[in-house]
């Protein structure tokens, strides 16, 4: 048996933070779709204080799908109605202090709770959105989206999409692994400082990923044409730790 279809333990770069986690949930249905672009027309998209992480020359944009469920605080239950969401965000990748972790564009959702708590408490840009999913009897995820947020430039998103292979752990120092083994985000505020928010959970199990894309201005509204064949990855339901963002400081 190939050691990778086993799930590491871990493969974290840096500890656990110290303070106790905050919010757990699970993430499951999910699609990282990427695809590479111009590094300079990412750069300046990005606050001060953040370095573009680039592979091979690029900087690399992904499109991900995903379902919310099984959403709590510590150490209490989940709460009906608003434990489960549909969740899809634009995002690349950056550094802060040597930390590698996710810069998130646009997260639209189907929770106007969730939005409005997650734009106060974390900083992120997340945007209302009119989402539904389905799923064949194959296994094919039928995903859809529309932006509904009053202010904010609209955006679209339809496409299905099934795993097509073995799920395996990726291996470190490859592509797979450098666009999925980020365990922070980062956020700034209206004063452009920057925070820092924590997340753990064991490695992502990946497959290839079959898809059909029918409609896709995710992009749009920062200039982000997306042109060929993405890179795709079908991941295995993830059990998530958060913690509570952070100013990030000179580390």
């Amino acid at each position: 048996m190939n050691d990778r279809t086993k799930q590491p333990k871990s493969d974290r770069a840096w500890p656990l933070p110290k303070q106790p986690w905050i919010m757990r949930m699970t993430w499951s249905d999910l699609l990282f779709a990427h695809w590479p672009v111009e590094p300079k027309a990412v750069a300046s998209l990005l606050p001060s204080g953040v370095t573009l992480d680039t592979r091979d020359g690029k900087a690399w944009i992904g499109v991900v799908p995903f379902t919310m469920s099984n959403i709590a605080p510590r150490l209490c239950p989940p709460i009906p109605g608003l434990s489960r969401f549909l969740e899809l965000n634009v995002r690349t990748y950056i550094t802060v202090s040597g930390k590698p972790g996710v810069w998130f564009f646009s997260l639209d959702a189907a929770s106007r709770v969730a939005v409005r708590v997650a734009r106060a408490t974390f900083n992120l840009p997340y945007m209302d959105a009119t989402m539904s999913i389905g799923r064949d009897e194959g296994g094919v995820i039928d995903y859809q989206s529309q932006r509904t947020h009053r202010g904010e430039p609209p955006a679209n998103y339809h496409a299905s999409y099934s795993a097509k292979g073995e799920f395996l752990a990726a291996e470190p120092g490859s592509l797979e692994h450098w666009l999925t083994a980020r365990y922070c985000l980062y956020s700034a505020n209206r004063r452009g400082r920057i925070y820092r928010g924590e997340i753990d959970h064991p490695p992502w199990m990946l497959a290839p990923a079959a898809y059909t894309e029918r409609t896709n201005t995710m992009g749009e509204p920062f200039g982000f044409a997306f042109r060929g064949e993405p890179h795709l990855l079908f991941a295995k339901p993830v059990n998530v730790r958060a913690w509570l963002v952070s100013q990030c400081a000179d580390e």
